[in-house]
């Protein structure tokens, strides 16, 4: 029998659960950028999490909540990176074995944390899709379970972010959240809907990898390609409980292009002392797009922006120092 969609109460379970492995992150605002941005913004510093991002809270719920089969015979998981880290850093905690295949897209940074934390790492594919694929083949040859991205409990750990949140600042107008597989915005509307059901979760995705967007938007679960220079955004297909979750909640949906989460990482960095990789800076893009019908000095209330994660590659590092396409005030 299939596991029911996770609710409210779920998640208060986990929380429980990874507040005693890990602390509460910072909401912060920051003036330089509140100057960029021409309003008030409050930054949701998910980055300074062990792994250095959001998705280990997925791992840490998951190692509490292992079958014994998982235990004995390992996890088994695909990534381009923060998830990988995430579930290595969980089946550390629990102490079983672990094995990611990360497809060959993902940055090398990315593949050494995954072994730094113990896990194996396999390189297979050159998309995420394609590591999947494979993943799922190593998890049906060896007898290891196959951790999904958005395996229930994942969905569960990641929207302790959230609640964290409201709990943080209980009168948030708006939430910009970044989606690739959509775990993350789906945690965010399970804890907004009990907890602020006045504010608006939106979210944004790179133009460049638009399966999340076209899944929501159609209403059937849509595969796209990935060609993304945002890692974290990299997914090539819609998934079926993020999905869920999303289609009556989720307020709005926004692309935006590389270009302009680029923009938003350099923006991070200048102007809020925040070394944030693209997914993690994609929230910050969603909020500056003409597309979005949140406007910056229209809030009537405080809006924040989730910088998921910082694990940064050589290439989105090298891009801080390129000028800034958007216009935005001298500081």
């Amino acid at each position: 029998m299939a596991a029911a969609d996770p609710t409210f109460d779920d998640v208060r379970r986990a929380a429980d659960v990874v507040a005693l492995e890990l602390p509460a992150t910072p909401l912060q605002s920051h003036p330089l950028l509140d100057l960029a941005v021409g309003a008030a913004v409050l930054v949701k510093h998910e980055h300074v999490l062990p792994t250095g991002s959001f998705k280990v809270r997925g791992g840490v719920h998951l190692a509490s909540t292992l079958t014994a089969a998982e235990r004995a015979h390992g996890l088994i998981t695909c990534s381009t990176g923060n998830h990988a880290q995430s579930v290595a850093y969980g089946a550390r905690l629990a102490g079983v074995r672990a094995t990611i295949v990360m497809p060959s897209s993902a940055p090398a940074v990315k593949r050494d944390a995954v072994a730094a934390l113990g896990a194996e790492v396999v390189v297979a594919g050159a998309t995420l899709g394609e590591a999947a694929a494979e993943a799922r083949v190593l998890a049906a040859s060896t007898g290891g379970s196959f951790i999904c991205p958005t395996d229930r409990r994942i969905v569960l750990g990641h929207a302790t972010a959230y609640l964290e949140l409201f709990g943080q600042e209980p009168d948030l107008v708006a939430v910009f959240v970044p989606i690739g597989s959509g775990t993350g915005a789906a945690g965010a509307c399970l804890a907004r809907d009990a907890l602020a059901p006045g504010c608006r979760i939106v979210g944004v995705q790179s133009a460049a990898a638009p399966a999340g967007w076209r899944s929501w938007s159609t209403g059937e679960i849509q595969t796209a390609p990935a060609t993304t220079r945002a890692s974290g955004l990299a997914t090539t297909t819609g998934y079926p409980l993020p999905q869920r979750i999303l289609r009556d909640r989720l307020d709005e949906f926004v692309l935006v292009s590389d270009d302009a989460i680029d923009d938003a990482a350099r923006l991070l960095a200048t102007r809020a002392h925040t070394l944030a990789e693209g997914a993690g800076a994609a929230a910050l893009a969603g909020l500056l797009s003409p597309r979005s019908s949140v406007r910056p000095g229209q809030f009537g209330g405080p809006v924040a922006v989730m910088c998921t994660g910082a694990n940064a590659s050589a290439d989105e590092i090298a891009r801080l120092g390129e000028p800034l396409v958007v216009s935005v005030p001298a500081a």
